[in-house]
């Protein structure tokens, strides 16, 4: 059987009744089995036959590049198996194929027999593949359900729950290291407001881990906005969060320090929606990538009189040729000597840890974008208030790689007025 290429390997030889042996075999290759009529054997079907210890070892990828293989028997290829997608993301039993996944012109002749082999394979029960993300100024997913009825999943990231319409909404599991880092701020008693707050990604470990006091999360995108409701209902927190459904940006020209830049128009949020918040915050969440600029003079106006930490979300190119050798940055508890900090000095690491740390090196190029966004927000909040005001750098992240030479940084800046 080995020798013709019908022995099944994904099962065990299996005893039967009357001291017998099963030997699996591939089905489809049924009629490729001759034996000499003298062989006393015959052909049974085993409900559940029990798997071989090679696939029990087999990584998912391996299995579904298997049955792929099986399922196209000599139409197999080179072509088609550089074309077997090797990871996914996966919300509850629905498998998200990335867009580059089969689109070699043979899998088209399938039909659906190929995605009920990679669901089956994968151990899903629907599957869904993405196209890019839509011009549309809310980084809606362009995603085709390819078998299944229903398009909401759940997905659980550190004890919180999150649903979501996945052809409608983004869920970027690149973010988890930012989102660990948010629940471990020390926040209780304080409130927040997240100016790009989406499905809740960032609002939601604030509220269950971070214990703030409340939340107000703003979002424009109606898709989202539905699934931030059923989030916080999820999770227990729906009484502590209040939702803006609009556009953030939008503030009265008393209150917009400079004019407003041009910008993609959203037809979800109602047409007379305006941010009413003011001396609010006692942090800001601005989690929009590639920039969070346009949300900076809403930051500073939502923020307390008193001040308080802005997280400012950008990507920031990299120079590929390396850098020289950065000095360590050493924090004391006490904080910064006296002022300090006023001009974009980095202060590492942030607020979770009082003891004197090491920290890790830090990049030319993400210093000097840290500095420079700390004066602008310095400029802005003086601006706003008629008064002076000093920003200190706590922290900067580095949250992923966003594309070549591009990383996705978060730029922790404390903010509080001079006294006098």
């Amino acid at each position: 059987l080995e020798e013709e290429q019908l022995l099944d390997g994904r099962y065990r030889l299996q005893e039967v009744p009357g001291g017998r042996v099963a030997l699996p075999v591939l089905e489809e290759k049924l009629f490729q089995l001759r034996l000499p009529p003298e062989m006393p054997c015959e052909l049974v079907r085993i409900q559940d036959p029990v798997p071989s210890r090679a696939a029990r070892r087999q990584t998912p990828a391996q299995k579904l590049r298997d049955e792929l293989r099986r399922l196209l028997g000599e139409s197999w290829s080179e072509e088609l198996e550089r074309d077997v997608p090797r990871a996914w993301q996966r919300h509850g039993d629905l498998v998200l194929l990335s867009e580059d996944s089969f689109r070699a012109a043979p899998w088209e002749k399938l039909g659906t027999a190929l995605w009920e082999t990679v669901t089956s394979a994968l151990g899903a029960r629907r599957l869904a593949r993405r196209g890019r993300v839509l011009p549309d100024g809310m980084r809606s997913p362009s995603v085709t359900l390819l078998l299944g009825q229903d398009s909401w999943v759940e997905h659980v990231d550190n004890g919180i729950r999150y649903t979501f319409d996945v052809t409608k909404c983004m869920f970027s599991p690149g973010n988890i290291t930012e989102k660990l880092r948010v629940a471990s701020l020390p926040c209780s008693g304080e409130v927040l407001v997240d100016l790009y707050a989406g499905i809740g990604y960032f609002t939601l470990p604030y509220l269950v881990h971070a214990a703030a006091a409340f939340a107000h999360a703003c979002e424009w995108n109606g898709h989202a906005v539905e699934a931030l409701r059923r989030n916080l209902a999820l999770n227990g927190v729906q009484d502590r969060c209040r939702i803006h459904h609009g556009d953030s940006r939008q503030v009265s020209s008393a209150d917009r320090p400079w004019p407003p830049r041009p910008c993609v128009a959203s037809p979800s949020p109602p047409l007379s929606f305006q941010l009413e918040l003011r001396n609010v915050a006692d942090r800001v969440n601005l989690g929009l990538i590639p920039s969070s600029e346009e949300g900076w003079p809403v930051a500073c106006r939502v923020l307390k009189g008193t001040g308080g930490v802005l997280h400012i979300h950008h990507n920031v190119e990299t120079l590929p040729t390396p850098a020289p050798p950065q000095t360590p940055v050493l924090q004391a508890e006490r904080g910064p000597p006296e002022g300090a900090g006023s001009d974009g000095e980095a202060q590492h690491p942030t607020e979770e840890s009082g003891k004197e740390t090491l920290v890790a090196r830090i990049r030319p190029e993400w210093q000097r974008w840290a500095e420079a966004t700390a004066a602008r927000i310095r400029g802005l909040l003086a601006e706003l208030h008629g008064q002076p005001w000093r920003t200190s750098i706590l922290h900067i992240e580095a949250v992923k790689s966003y594309a070549p030479h591009v990383h996705h940084l978060v730029l922790d800046l404390e903010c509080r007025p001079t006294l006098p």
